[in-house]
């Protein structure tokens, strides 16, 4: 039953008011045939509206089967239209880009009837209106009638308690009007119909009741209504929804697919303008993903031959640059010209380069390196951490002519670079090496005086192992090539490693034994003689070098134990060596094989010479461990098993004691080589009057006419005689005996929880800003003489690389920010051109029951369709423009390495990113439709 009590409706243009209805009053049965007639401007179209939930009345209320409308919000007015009304309209106002049997579909749709359920409703409607045969049409291939037809199909799907039809037959010829109001009328057995016509004929002769109106006032009820005898005639109407109205995302973007549809060119249009911002996007991620895919591996390359090195005693590099700097700057100041001025900026550089050198406590760090939780391993590239041991051993072999000769300077007994000239030291290359821990080991020799005893020859280095355990690493096989043999297997394998141009130092192939030893004394004659210099270039067989067999002589084996228990050095002894080379001492090495690097190498971690495997590195440090001397040695720490005299004895008696001790040992040639150095040390430190300095000639003069055995026994004289002060200088001179670490050092030993030196690999230089803040977190933590100290090599090379980077991706970001503005402006504008096309449908939804929300989300889904499509377009024809792109990158750049690309990932994200632009411009426009009055929609053309 519906109650229409004193409605009043006033509509008001600026100060011009019009009463389209005046405290209209109307009780309506629930099954009757209602005709309102009345002129045009009477307020039928308005009652009818409002009736529908379509318009708001000002004053009065509206009772349906007891449930007041008046405290109805907008939700509550959709719910009632989409449950309860049942709209016909003249223009019939189906949605042309759906079939009819969607159009019949849509209110049960909104209604969120399940797909299968309001099908067969749909098909049940359209069956009884007799169009069953027509679903699959759409509204342009049906007549008026058939038309209408539809419309009545679709007010009657829901099961709606009223039907109103607004001039349902003005649109018709007179055969088809009967026809619609034959089935009107059919419809109002069971419900009540409302229909407002300007056709007093028809509604007199198919109305059950007539309204007249006429001013917006109530003129004539044909048969009106008493509520008063109606059962609940006395109750209080009160407020209730009448159930759920929702559309359904799916159901928005079929409604927004079937329209664009309808619209192919322009859709294509609009994608493929709304794609230009995409496509320039992706143009610009195109090409930078593949310079980065080419900067990322100029990284890798990069951070593999420069990883960040930590060796136990280094300098600060980046500090000495800075003090450098600063020294540099104070240097400007301008003295007057009063007086001298002392300039001791070498002095104040020589302290700044000394006092920067550090030891590094590598067994503290490498237990931070070795804990799994450290954060630094999050960052660790491919390579992974590589620990390197100061192994110590000699290695020996015959040349052509059968000389035994060293691989640490040809001649047996020389002790490294130490005995070497300047010039041969050049010649060999030590003083320029390209390889990092060579150059630093050189560089801090020179720094601190010291040299490491019986260290490993120069031109020996080991190959780098994988991170994964295997023999050698992948860094080291995808750079380099076997020319000739195989790779080294086990520890007494080893390869030869040449540099690009098929070549090495000829001073290594001397050392190696295959050049003839003779040759090279004369070039180094000649080249200390400051005379030309011919060398032997003449190349050697492959077949020559993989049958030279070397022979390596761990440091602890190069001692020999004497009948008094104390060992001698024998290393610089030629037959001593020889008898070494001959016994099962010497570990036979194979040489395997010959390397070199690639033609196109990014990467050389091995250094021109030999390459042996970790396993040789850990079998030395194995046989070291287990030697007699180390057994000997660590059994009484207290004292040198070299002399048995105490280490770092306390007092002077005991030095001066040593010192005799020492001097009583030697041998004749060795006290006469004493006597003279001491002698000689004499001389050069007197000064003051001509009568010291011909004593001290005369002294030299007497002294190099005595023979060594006379010379000898002067010196056991003279010892026999000094005081302790002369005493104490010669222990602190020849005899200091060292320590007990020195000894452990000089005889080989080497522990695995205290390596040389740390290489740590990164993939890239964020990851190597990120090691370099973990190492600095460490440091914060760690105590002061814990703390690591390191030159950042590839910091100091690539900062302004870095910056020239950051502002070029900068620009980049300015641009495609400009591009995505612009793309989400022409976005809305096409939205907004789409709501004013479909103005119509906003109305049709409105008054089928969808609520504000619904309409927005079909032009959300609409856009959302056409931003897919514009990513999509976008990202298609980004792609089939990186092939020219590409020509043009390896002509211009003359290499193929970088080749622009669209990742996949980013491609996803564009196109995701394309759909919330085109959603985030049609949010205006969307909400502009969703707040039209879909009364005014309705009538919109």
């Amino acid at each position: 039953m519906l109650h229409i009590q004193n409605i009043s409706k006033q509509y008001k243009t600026g100060d011009f008011v019009q009463q389209a209805l005046n405290d209209v009053s109307l009780s309506l049965r629930d099954s009757e045939f209602v005709a309102i007639l009345g002129p045009s401007g009477s307020g039928k179209t308005t009652l009818l509206n409002i009736i529908g939930g379509l318009d708001r009345y000002d004053s009065g209320d509206l009772v349906i089967n007891g449930i007041s409308t008046k405290q109805y919000k907008d939700r509550d007015w959709d719910s009632y239209r989409n449950h309860t009304i049942g709209f016909v309209f003249q223009s019939y106002n189906l949605i042309p880009h759906q079939t009819i049997l969607s159009n019949v579909e849509l209110a049960l749709t909104i209604s969120g009837i399940s797909r299968s359920e309001r099908r067969q409703r749909a098909r049940k409607a359209l069956k009884q209106v007799g169009l069953g045969e027509h679903i699959n049409k759409k509204p342009n291939q049906l007549s008026g009638g058939q038309m209408q037809r539809v419309a009545i199909a679709r007010a009657l799907v829901n099961d709606p308690d009223i039907v109103l039809a607004d001039e349902p037959t003005g649109a018709l010829d007179s055969d088809t009007s009967v026809q619609i109001m034959d089935l009107l009328k059919e419809v109002a057995k069971n419900r009540l119909v409302v229909m407002v016509t300007h056709n007093p004929e028809l509604a007199r002769e198919y109305a059950t009741r007539i309204v007249e109106l006429k001013d917006g006032v109530i003129r004539s009820d044909s048969d009106p209504f008493d509520p008063q005898s109606a059962d609940d005639a006395h109750s209080k109407p009160v407020h209730k929804t009448m159930g759920r109205a929702s559309m359904s995302l799916a159901t928005s973007l079929a409604l927004s697919f079937n329209n664009l549809k309808t619209k192919k060119g322009r859709t294509f249009l609009t994608a493929f303008a709304g794609s230009i911002g995409i496509i320039g996007i992706a143009l610009i991620m195109s090409v930078s993903a593949g310079v980065n895919e080419y900067i990322d591996s100029i990284q890798r390359d990069t951070m593999t031959a420069y990883p960040i090195t930590i060796d136990a005693k280094t300098f600060d590099l980046s500090s000495l640059m800075s003090a450098g700097q600063e020294a540099s700057e104070s240097r400007g100041e301008k003295h007057d010209s009063k007086a001298i001025y002392a300039d001791d900026s070498a002095v104040k550089d020589a302290s700044t380069m000394t006092s920067s050198i550090t030891e590094n406590n590598l067994s503290a760090f490498k237990k931070y390196l070795d804990k799994k939780s450290s954060p630094i391993h999050e960052y660790v590239g491919s390579a992974g951490i590589q620990y390197s041991y100061d192994t110590k051993f000699s290695v020996y072999t015959h040349d052509s002519d059968g000389t035994l000769v060293s691989a640490d300077g040809v001649t047996v007994g020389s002790s490294g670079s130490s005995s070497q000239s300047m010039a041969s030291q050049m010649a060999s290359g030590s003083l320029m090496s390209t390889d990092t821990s060579t150059f630093t080991s050189t560089r801090m020799s020179m720094l601190t005086g010291e040299t490491d005893q019986n260290a490993a020859p120069s031109s020996f280095h080991e190959i780098m192992p994988d991170a994964d355990g295997k023999t050698i690493s992948k860094v080291v096989t995808d750079n380099y090539e076997v020319v000739n043999g195989t790779w080294p297997k086990s520890s007494d394998e080893v390869v030869l490693v040449l540099d690009s141009n098929n070549a090495m130092p000829i001073t290594t192939l001397y050392e190696l034994g295959l050049k003839p030893a003779s040759e090279y004394h004369e070039m180094m004659n000649a080249l200390d003689a400051g005379d030309d210099v011919d060398t032997n270039t003449k190349a050697i067989d492959y077949s020559k070098a993989l049958n030279q067999q070397l022979s390596l002589i761990p440091a602890s084996d190069q001692y020999v134990k004497g009948d008094d228990g104390h060992w001698t050095y024998v290393g610089d002894d030629a037959d001593q060596v020889a008898d070494l080379v001959n016994s099962d001492k010497a570990i036979k090495l194979k040489i395997v094989g010959v390397v070199k690097p690639h033609a196109d190498a990014d990467a050389t971690p091995l250094a021109s010479g030999v390459g042996y495997t970790r396993a040789l590195t850990d079998e030395l440090i194995d046989h070291t461990d287990a030697s007699a001397i180390v057994a000997d040695q660590k059994a009484d720490e207290t004292h040198n098993v070299l002399n048995g005299m105490a280490f770092s004895p306390s007092d002077d008696a005991t030095k001066a004691a040593d010192a005799k001790e020492y001097v009583a040992s030697l041998g004749v040639t060795q006290k006469s080589q004493m006597a003279k150095s001491l002698m000689s040390a004499s001389a050069a430190a007197q000064t003051g009057t001509d009568t010291a300095q011909g004593d001290a000639a005369n002294q030299a003069a007497m002294m190099a006419q005595m023979s060594e055995q006379q010379l000898a026994d002067q010196f056991d004289a003279y010892i026999a005689t000094a005081d302790e002060a002369t005493l104490v200088a010669i222990y602190n001179q020849y005899v200091s005996t060292g320590t007990y670490n020195d000894n452990l050092s000089a005889f080989g030993v080497v522990s695995r929880d205290a390596p040389n030196s740390i290489n740590i690999y990164v993939d890239s230089f964020e990851d190597k800003d990120h090691i370099a803040d973990a190492i600095a977190d460490y440091n914060a933590t760690a105590s002061k003489k814990d703390t690591i100290t390191y030159t950042d090599y590839v910091g100091l090379m690539m900062s302004s690389v870095t910056t020239i980077i950051n502002v070029i991706t900068y620009v980049l970001i300015a641009f495609v920010a400009v591009s995505l503005v612009v793309s989400s402006i022409m976005i809305g504008i096409i939205t907004y051109i789409s709501v004013l096309e479909r103005t119509k449908e906003i109305g049709i939804l409105r008054a089928m029951g969808a609520s504000k929300r619904n309409v927005s989300n079909v032009f959300n889904a609409e856009t959302g369709i056409i931003g897919l499509l514009s990513g999509v377009l976008g990202v298609g024809i980004t792609i089939g423009l990186n092939f020219p792109i590409n020509a043009v990158l390896h002509h211009f750049m003359e290499t193929n390495e970088v080749n622009a690309f669209l990742p996949w990932g980013s491609a996803a994200v564009l196109v995701i990113l394309s759909v919330i632009l085109t959603l985030i411009g049609g949010l205006i426009p969307s909400r502009g439709a969703a707040k039209q009055d879909p009364a005014t929609a309705l009538r919109t053309e």
